[in-house]
């Protein structure tokens, strides 16, 4: 499927590719994840204030990042492969820390800029780790997809045939 045939399949149907397809793995992923990356860039203006970061985030994120897994899981059907992963790596940032940097700063977090610069530096490693995993069967939803189990079995493959696919596409460029 072409880039343009998916953003426009998002907008067609967001009840069915959103929704339906929330993805709950990326949801408690990411809402674990970063929380504690909230908690940490806030501890130095108090227990109180770094809870009050993390629970905001938690809630905010357990909603989100369902709906950000759905995309990704579409998105990564795209042909060729860097054009959906560049998409990915602005469209998801763009949209999710937006949202983010309103509920942080409606609520007041001490630590707003090192909490959203850290949360935007994650999202990119993340949204390209997701990507790259669901191209591969993981951490997708859906009929065919594999429990959480499987996936977390799956993961140092997965994990390490991530890290291992830069320097490989670098040597294969170079020779």
């Amino acid at each position: 499927m072409t880039l343009g045939t998916a953003l426009f399949d998002l907008t067609l149907r967001p009840v069915d590719l959103l929704v339906r397809r929330w993805n709950w793995k990326a949801a408690l992923s990411s809402s674990v994840v970063r929380g504690i990356i909230f908690f940490l860039a806030n501890l130095s203006s108090g227990l109180r204030a770094a809870l009050g970061a993390m629970a905001a985030e938690w809630m905010y994120r357990a909603i989100a990042s369902g709906f950000y897994g759905a995309i990704t899981q579409h998105i990564s059907e795209v042909e060729p492969e860097w054009e959906a992963a560049v998409c990915l790596i602005i469209l998801l940032p763009l949209s999710s820390h937006s949202i983010e940097f309103l509920v942080h700063w409606l609520r007041h977090t001490p630590d707003l800029k090192t909490s959203i610069v850290s949360s935007i530096s994650f999202t990119v490693i993340s949204t390209l780790f997701n990507f790259y995993a669901m191209r591969r069967g993981a951490m997708v939803v859906g009929a065919n997809a594999a429990s959480i189990a499987a996936d977390l079995r799956a993961m140092p493959r997965v994990i390490a045939g991530f890290v291992a696919a830069g320097p490989l596409w670098l040597w294969r460029s170079v020779r």
